[in-house]
């Protein structure tokens, strides 16, 4: 593990992304720049400190096109699948190498990026001046199976330390289900008002990210899940849009299963839903949805996460961006652990910014956040 409390790194974050003078902010005759010392807002309350980070993480049309590359334990165990060796073996200067060559590539095609505060904070000063930055608080994310899949923090962060790294946002991943043990589902609602409290004080916005699972361990890519899931995804996204959580954008899966959809560009042949009953529960999820929200990539194919956000933009979902991982740079690893950091740049240069635009191409119909949140700036 790298030393987190680097001085260094502290000092060249925080003063790697100040926030312009000048912001777009939704207007009800449309999107004007104000002096933010001249904005009016209504319906919402919402600090003019969080406004300004997310204004940071978002694109001159309000939307959040980010890349994610806050993955540790799972990418340990890809590169060292891909290179045949034990995870162990794989050292913390091989995953810094590996995310700073994907930050180095990828951000100047988005409007941030999601890093981990235990290998990303060498990569996060390598990212594009356009990218803000969100980082992870979170011990466990994708390589989490344990029974319940309870959450834990990083031991050696807090959400001061990462205000201080100058992160524009705190994101945590946690594993939920509507339909677990409720008494384990108090645990980690306790959990994310915890961090939601943290967040408010330091007057920085909190992204919660859910996964949805099967208690009963069933294979959550499968068909029998892929049934079931829109229930899941619904569910939560009701649930953390709840006030005392504190949540500022959900970071959500789709509500369905792509390769399930009937019609759908990546359709296997065995039918969950139809399409037109796909776009209802995009819709259903949307309409539950009280916070800006933005969907998240779950492992899956290019291709796949892109007709995924082609649903969400023919159902009329309004969304408000992405965090997409694996679907732009998964394919890279074998690259990585054969050729090396050159060849995995230049395999960036060419099919991973094809993948991040194919992403950013999609967005075309999302939403910005501030409507989501019935924001109006004028001026005074």
């Amino acid at each position: 593990m790298t030393n987190i409390a680097c001085g260094r790194s502290a000092s060249l974050l925080a003063s790697h992304h100040a926030p312009p003078p000048r912001r777009v902010f939704l207007h009800p005759e449309g999107w004007r720049t104000v002096n933010a010392a001249h904005l009016k807002i209504w319906r919402v309350k919402l600090s003019q400190g969080k406004l300004n980070h997310l204004q940071a993480l978002s694109n001159d049309r309000g939307v959040i096109a980010a890349a994610a590359m806050d993955q540790r334990g799972s990418l340990q165990k890809a590169i060292a699948g891909a290179k045949g060796i034990d995870s162990k073996q794989v050292t913390p200067e091989m995953m810094d190498e590996f995310k700073s060559a994907v930050v180095r590539v990828l951000t100047p095609h988005a409007s941030a990026i999601l890093l981990d505060p235990e290998y990303g904070l060498n990569a996060a000063q390598q990212r594009a001046k356009n990218a803000g930055l969100l980082l992870a608080y979170e011990a466990s994310g994708y390589d989490n199976t344990q029974p319940g899949r309870l959450p834990d923090l990083l031991p050696h962060v807090s959400v001061k330390r990462i205000v201080d790294w100058g992160a524009n946002a705190v994101k945590i991943l946690i594993y939920y289900t509507p339909f677990e043990d409720p008494k384990i589902n108090d645990i980690k609602h306790a959990f994310v008002e915890r961090v939601g409290a943290e967040c408010e004080a330091y007057d920085i916005p909190f992204f919660l990210e859910f996964v949805g699972y099967d208690p009963a361990g069933g294979d959550e890519k499968g068909f029998e899940f892929a049934k079931r899931k829109p229930d899941v995804v619904i569910g939560s996204m009701r649930e953390f849009s709840k006030p005392q959580y504190k949540v500022d954008v959900l970071k959500v899966e789709v509500p369905v299963n792509a390769n399930y959809v009937e019609g759908s560009a990546v359709y296997k042949g065995q039918k969950a839903y139809s399409r037109q009953e796909a776009l209802d529960y995009y819709r259903k999820a949307a309409d539950v949805a009280q916070k800006p929200f933005i969907y998240l990539s779950a492992g899956v194919s290019n291709e796949q996460f892109v007709e995924s956000l082609n649903m969400a933009a023919e159902s009329g979902a309004d969304f408000s961006g992405v965090l997409c991982g694996r679907a732009t740079w998964k394919d890279g690893i074998p690259v990585y652990a054969k050729s090396g950091v050159k060849a995995l740049e230049d395999w960036l240069s060419d099919q991973g910014i094809k993948n991040i635009n194919a992403v950013n191409a999609a967005l075309a119909p999302a939403k910005p956040w501030q409507a989501k949140l019935g924001i109006s700036a004028v001026h005074a």
